[in-house]
């Protein structure tokens, strides 16, 4: 494993809940794959999370090795990466008891996030989801992490991560890095193709506001028909124009063309043109990524083996973090 240690350590973790859209891939995996060369880079899958919400026990197995080969297919190279299931590494649950001692259930309960699920969730909601941002500060704290690439909705959890940190390091030393949050300026919230006023979302109802990274060419033509843009016909990034701006977000990030160079493009040419293009281009875009990943998915050895190998360094890392946290609580380590 190619992976200088005196690099700065980045961390990140995707859900194995639902189909990896291409929102997730323009906001998260794409800088992935080009921060790892730069990181000490450790990428999970964060299947504890996932069970806040009651899962089928296969499905969810099954998922996770969909995100794992679609990881893969997308640029996360194991040589130079640590890719594990958060599951495989105990540290996480252990280090997110100890820092819920030191969580306050007010910074809990102002969580953006856990107002919108509990909602959706009635009346009996679980702790896990009250608490899972604590999780998620383990997650981040036990790797020594310098930087964390997430979405815009989850910049409170890292902030709340950070507190953490400093809160834990002003009772008992310099233990925990304090992570500073990366969240890059294109593709960084692709917004749904059905809503634009909200982001693309794999948790909705409706199938047609999202692009999935294996949907096949027929289906992403009839998505792109289908999407939203808005009155008038012209293809212009404008603050009351969200349907087309989206679009030309996601166009401009999947071809490298600026924003500028397609509305010039399209001058004109109305939005039909447009969206079967953008169709077309998004076909393109996807395919070596479909292909790798169904060569992948059926080598389940080599699946198995990817996760063996990152659990081991992950729990390598990991270990040393917790140990240094015991330690300055009073625990006897031994």
């Amino acid at each position: 494993m190619h992976i200088s240690k005196s690099r700065p350590t980045l961390f990140s973790g995707i859900q194995p809940s639902g189909s990896i859209h291409i929102g997730t891939y323009l906001g998260a995996l794409k800088n992935w794959a080009e921060l790892q060369d730069s990181y000490f880079a450790i990428f999970s899958i964060v299947d504890l999370h996932t069970i806040t919400v009651r899962q089928d026990p296969n499905l969810l197995r099954e998922r996770c090795y969909d995100v794992l080969a679609l990881y893969i297919a997308c640029g996360i190279d194991p040589k130079k990466s640590i890719i594990f299931c958060q599951s495989h590494v105990a540290e996480h649950a252990e280090l997110a008891w100890i820092l819920n001692c030191f969580t306050y259930m007010g910074e809990l309960s102002r969580m953006t996030q856990f107002k919108d699920k509990s909602q959706k969730q009635g009346q009996n909601i679980g702790v896990g989801l009250f608490d899972y941002p604590v999780l998620m500060a383990a997650d981040i704290l036990l790797y020594g992490t310098k930087l964390v690439p997430i979405g815009a909705d989850q910049k409170q959890h890292v902030e709340l991560t950070r507190d953490l940190a400093l809160r834990f390091n002003n009772l008992y030393g310099e233990i925990f890095t304090i992570p500073e949050v990366y969240i890059p300026k294109i593709g960084a919230r692709v917004m749904g193709l059905q809503d634009p006023t909200k982001k693309m979302s794999k948790s909705g109802d409706n199938d047609n506001d999202l692009v999935n990274l294996l949907d096949d060419p027929a289906l992403i033509l009839k998505k792109m028909q289908r999407a939203v843009t808005d009155s008038g016909s012209e293809v212009i990034f404008r603050e009351d124009k969200p349907g087309v701006s989206n679009l030309l977000s996601i166009y401009s990030a999947i071809s490298n063309k600026p924003i500028a160079t397609l509305e010039a493009e399209y001058q004109g040419s109305g939005y039909g043109k447009f969206k079967k293009d953008l169709a077309e281009n998004l076909v393109a875009f996807l395919e070596p990524i479909q292909k790798k990943y169904h060569s992948l998915r059926s080598d389940q050895t080599l699946l198995n083996k990817t996760l063996q190998d990152g659990a081991i360094k992950a729990h390598e890392k990991a270990e040393h973090v917790l140990k240094k946290v015991k330690t300055a609580v009073g625990f006897i380590t031994l």
